[in-house]
């Protein structure tokens, strides 16, 4: 299940998509335009600016920014840096200890299918998709 900070990631992203004008947008805007309160946004877009997502600048004149064009932005990522792994199943996720029933488990190819769906779907979303 995709949380609150996934959805609102994308909320914030594209946001900041449809109001680029080449100057930082302050965040109160956003939770204004968002209807999502500013202090949980804070959480949000520190995260997003750590894992390379937004730039930010405080001050007057400051807020966020897009670091890259919606069109380079892919939604599987945006979920990814929220959330953690799309694995659907923890067997699949990366860095995960290989599954000593793997061999025998007749559930596997299931899992690996809907898995790759997952993720296929999501990275072939861009951020340019939905404006």
């Amino acid at each position: 299940m995709i949380s609150t900070r996934g959805r609102y990631a994308i909320r914030v992203m594209l946001d900041l998509a449809e109001h680029n004008n080449g100057s930082y947008i302050p965040l109160k805007d956003i939770a204004d335009r968002q209807g999502i309160s500013k202090k949980y946004l804070e959480i949000i877009v520190k995260e997003m600016v750590s894992g390379g997502l937004l730039v930010g600048a405080s001050g007057k004149g400051g807020g966020y920014k897009l670091v890259r064009t919606p069109e380079e932005y892919t939604i599987g990522e945006i979920i990814e840096l929220m959330e953690g792994s799309l694995a659907t199943v923890a067997c699949l996720a990366d860095g995960a200890a290989p599954c000593p029933r793997a061999s025998a488990c007749e559930t596997l190819p299931l899992w690996v299918e809907y898995d790759k769906l997952t993720h296929d779907f999501f990275y072939s979303k861009r951020l340019s998709d939905l404006l």
